[in-house]
């Protein structure tokens, strides 16, 4: 499996996981998601919740090791990487990618 590196931020919570990336705002909540997407946001709050109980990994653009996202991503236990700046842009919507969220990358399959 050839990988590229397209992406670096903050890990908020450890763990490595592959998915079909989901860009989501909070104004565009109702598109397509399944269990096991990966959650592509520029930030999260409650109303991204659940959302996120069914996501294998959250990225955003902003935050830190105490944000909405990476609190939420400890809780239920799932791979997270946050401060990114630019995830919503670089990362396309139903593309499959590699969180590892154990290095704080994000790799294109």
């Amino acid at each position: 499996m050839a990988m590229k590196e397209i992406l670096r931020g903050i890990t908020a919570q450890k763990g490595k996981t592959v998915g079909i990336a989901r860009v989501v705002s909070e104004n565009n909540l109702s598109g397509k998601f399944e269990n096991g997407d990966v959650l592509v946001a520029e930030f999260t709050s409650p109303v991204f919740v659940p959302l996120i109980k069914k996501a294998s990994a959250i990225i955003t653009d902003s935050g830190g090791i105490l944000c909405h996202a990476a609190i939420i991503a400890r809780e239920i236990g799932i791979p997270c990487i946050v401060g990114t700046r630019t995830a919503t842009k670089q990362i396309k919507d139903g593309q499959k990618i590699v969180v590892d969220a154990n290095r704080g990358l994000v790799y294109e399959i």
